[in-house]
């Protein structure tokens, strides 16, 4: 099947969608079958998760990034979906699953039209698919709502149906049902899709305005930059303009992407794109910005994104102090990959020089670090991450805290932590479970439904500090894998928190600091001061490790001094000769404690710093 060339395809025929679910619910597999059944990937080349392209994303299963895809589709003249017979132009988006990738997903809704609500038949409805459903419902778009994985002997379709149809407000009829992996029902789902989906507005002869909702860095190429084409048209050899920046540049090379990059000589209103300038400086090309012509181009931008505020913060810093410069250039070219990331420098005394990084969740920072390491050749060191707190001096001045290390000295009037509201999925006989946990974790229970006979939704006031850590994991272990977790922020709270100090040999080391609530502070200490003695390798003197709040020590473990066997040399005699020896050595040993130095090795730091926070395998 032939689709018109991109820049000449009428807006009329062209369906910009996207698939958003819950992470595992079959989005890639689905997104293959498309591909396939289109014609743009053959049988030879074709593989299981053909968009994900990062090896990280290969081994977990999970989609990190959004990928755009152009698509021709032929409808029959016979079809059941009403669709006027013809060939069309589909722009796909296959988007990530899990909330620490939700500022992709909201992306990726701004180029799109229509949105492909995936449910899994055997597992229902999820706390992301609620998440990305009132994501798409907020950007208007219309919502498709299919049932995925019908030919599971546990697929319940009826039972997923009627909840969808619940949420969405249609007939469980009209609830699709397809199985990505047979390919049984795509075709029907791509008639749908071309019936339903309303086809882009857009000015032809207006000034050219397109919308950059993606961008990535190549070697060779430089910045490569995706667009929506909203008014207008961009040709190849135009001068462009950054509304933002207003710097200008020459297109090299536009196209489309189909699923691999294909040249075209312009592209109009509606498509879905790449452009080329040949701009080596990550910085001029945003996501969110407008690009439009330099002469006769657009006066008013089009809106941009709504920037996420960073969940989780951790210090990010070279094992070897020489790729300080390769550690920052890494961050500027994978923030233009991954927009949600934010970088600042900082300095500790033990670690030297990195940056203070904002992330979105727990997996998003594994997800960086693994990446800054893969492809970019770092050995890091990672801090434990920890959230912002403000706190309130007796004196009436406001201190930000992002780092321990800042957290001030003196009178303190009140010490203020985020808090999130946490929306859980889970069956109906985990809710005590469940209650539980988010009570220890200091947590308000604000509401409950239920959403069928045995699946409830809970809705719960937790503070953002202790989700960091282990909560996921909790959450999983106690419902046997089947409760799900979505949250956002929603404002602070006052709590008695409290900045627990390591100490070895009383010089306190910043990088195992933490804030911590103050019913925690106890057993927080006595880990930390257990696990360095088993890490910190013994010296010629003896060392303790202390951990304190303020000058109040409340966990110690002590670090054996490596001792000479001075007595070897006696062959008998009196005892006061071996007396002698030993209160020598005594003195010398006290004498460097004075002058010596604890060494920590990078291995100590990395190990005390990972097993702090939770192995995150893949989120499911």
């Amino acid at each position: 099947m032939t689709a018109p060339l991109p820049g000449q395809t009428p807006p009329e025929i062209i369906r910009n969608f996207c698939i958003i679910a819950h992470i595992d619910h079959g989005k890639s597999t689905l997104a293959d079958r498309m591909l396939q059944l289109t014609g743009v990937v053959d049988e030879r080349s074709a593989r299981a998760q053909y968009l994900d392209r990062m090896d990280i994303e290969r081994e977990r299963g999970i989609t990190i990034k959004s990928q755009a895809v152009r698509m021709p589709w032929t409808v029959p003249a016979d079809n059941e979906q009403g669709a006027d017979a013809g060939t069309y132009v589909l722009n796909m988006i296959d988007t990530p699953g899990h909330v620490d990738f939700t500022y992709e997903v909201s992306r990726s809704l701004e180029a799109c039209e229509a949105a492909v609500l995936l449910v899994d038949a055997a597992q229902g409805i999820e706390a992301q698919t609620l998440a990305n459903l009132y994501l798409a419902m907020g950007a208007d778009l219309h919502i498709i709502p299919v049932l995925n994985k019908i030919d599971l002997p546990s697929a319940n379709p009826e039972k997923y149906a009627a909840e969808i149809a619940g949420l969405v407000g249609c007939d469980p009829g009209d609830v699709l049902r397809v199985s990505a992996k047979t390919g049984m029902g795509v075709e029907s789902l791509l008639n749908h899709i071309v019936a339903e989906t309303p086809p882009p507005v857009g000015v032809a002869d207006a000034p050219a305005r397109a919308l950059i909702f993606d961008s990535v860095y190549d070697t060779y190429r430089g910045v490569i930059t995706y667009v929506r084409v909203i008014d207008g048209e961009l040709t190849h050899r135009d001068r462009i303009k950054m509304m933002s920046t207003n710097a200008t540049h020459e297109l090299l090379e536009l196209g489309v992407i189909s699923p691999e990059q294909v040249k075209a000589a312009k592209i109009g209103v509606g498509e879905v794109g790449y452009l080329i300038t040949g701009v080596k400086d990550v910085r001029q090309s945003r996501v969110g910005d407008t690009v439009t012509t330099q002469h006769h181009g657009a006066s008013e931008a089009l809106g941009g994104y709504k920037h996420p505020n960073p969940m989780v913060y951790a210090g990010l810093y070279p094992i070897d102090g020489d790729q300080f410069g390769d550690l920052r250039e890494a961050l500027e070219k994978l923030q233009l990959n991954d927009a949600a990331l934010t970088y600042e420098p900082e300095t500790s005394g033990a670690l030297g020089f990195g940056f203070r990084c904002g992330f979105l969740g727990l997996l998003h920072m594994e997800i960086t670090r693994d990446r800054l390491e893969r492809e970019f050749d770092l050995d890091l060191i990672s801090t434990a991450p920890n959230v912002v707190y403000g706190v309130l001096m007796e004196d009436g001045s406001e201190v930000q805290v992002t780092n321990p290390s800042e957290f001030p000295e003196g009178k303190i009037a009140e010490v203020r932590e985020p808090v999130v509201r946490a929306t859980i999925l889970s069956p109906s006989d985990y809710i005590g479970t469940i209650m539980e946990l988010c009570q220890t974790k200091r947590g308000t229970l604000q509401g409950m439904d239920y959403l069928s006979e045995d699946r409830v939704e809970m809705r719960y006031t937790l503070p953002m500090g202790e989700i960091v850590f282990d909560f996921f994991d909790q959450l999983k272990s106690r419902t046997k894998g089947y409760a799900s977790l979505d949250y956002e922020r929603s404002g602070e709270q006052a709590a008695d928190l409290v900045k627990v100090d390591v100490l070895l040999q009383g010089e306190p080391v910043d990088a195992f600091s933490a804030i911590i609530h103050r019913d925690a502070a106890y057993s927080y200490g006595v880990m930390m001061a257990g696990k360095l003695k088993e890490l910190i390798p013994r010296q010629q003197f003896e060392v303790p490790i202390q951990a304190a709040i303020g000058a109040r020590v409340i966990a110690r473990e002590n670090i054996r001094a490596i001792r000479k066997d001075v007595l070897a040399k006696c062959y008998g005699g009196d005892i006061t000769r071996k007396r002698k020896l030993l209160e020598k050595q005594k003195a010398g040993k006290k004498r460097m404690k004075n002058i010596g130095t604890v060494e920590v090795p990078p291995e100590a730091f990395v190990a005390a710093l990972s097993t702090t926070q939770p192995s995150e395998k893949t989120k499911k």
